[in-house]
């Protein structure tokens, strides 16, 4: 009764009817095919399966009759056979969907990391030749050096010639020059003759008196 009565109520869902299939974790059942793949595509297997049917045709072609369990046509290794083809397929075919599936997000994610470096080299390209631009208007090292020794050789030059000139008048002032813009020192004559032109103008005037 009480299950009638939960059965009629329009409140609770209905439990799903049908045959329930059994469960199986897809992972696993793909780990399981392709490990059988792989040992099916060896060398092993098919030295393992000649030996086994070697020994099948043997044992049921030598052996007495009444220890025969597959006589002559071999229906039933034909029959195993059959069956180990019909699982062997399916197997390897799913372990080619995974290895295609692994294949496909290997692929998606070296397209993804191409794509990113790809911009990261045309980032790095353009700030390559923004600084370049920059550097080409500043400066070099090997420029600045230039410029410092060139101003260094003019200075001592100055200095050689300023030496020369103090040793050539030796407490002299130097007076500039009108429009050459050097300074010129003064005329020796003037210093040293100035004497003689006084006496000489005193001895002309006690002549003339």
């Amino acid at each position: 009764m009480a299950e009638q009565r939960r059965a009629g109520r329009l409140d609770q869902p209905r439990e799903p009817r049908g045959v329930k299939l059994p469960r199986f974790d897809p992972e696993a059942f793909g780990r399981w095919s392709e490990g059988i793949a792989r040992s099916m595509g060896t060398a092993n297997f098919i030295v393992y399966m000649t030996l086994v049917i070697g020994i099948w045709f043997g044992w049921n072609t030598l052996a007495p009759p009444s220890v025969q369990f597959d006589p002559y046509t071999f229906t039933f290794l034909t029959l195993v056979l059959s069956l180990q083809a019909s699982y062997a397929a399916p197997l390897i075919l799913l372990a080619q969907n995974r290895q295609a599936d692994r294949d496909r997000v290997a692929l998606e994610e070296d397209r993804r990391r191409a794509t990113a470096q790809k911009a990261d080299t045309e980032y790095l390209a353009r700030e390559i030749a923004a600084l370049r631009i920059a550097l080409g208007e500043v400066a070099t090292r090997d420029f600045v050096r230039t410029e410092l020794a060139r101003l260094a050789e003019e200075l001592d030059e100055a200095n050689q010639r300023r030496q020369r000139l103090d040793r050539r008048q030796p407490g002299k002032p130097i007076r500039p020059a009108g429009s050459d813009g050097l300074a010129e020192p003064r005329d020796e004559l003037d210093g040293d003759f100035a004497p003689d032109r006084r006496e000489g103008s005193a001895t002309r005037h006690d002549s003339n008196g």
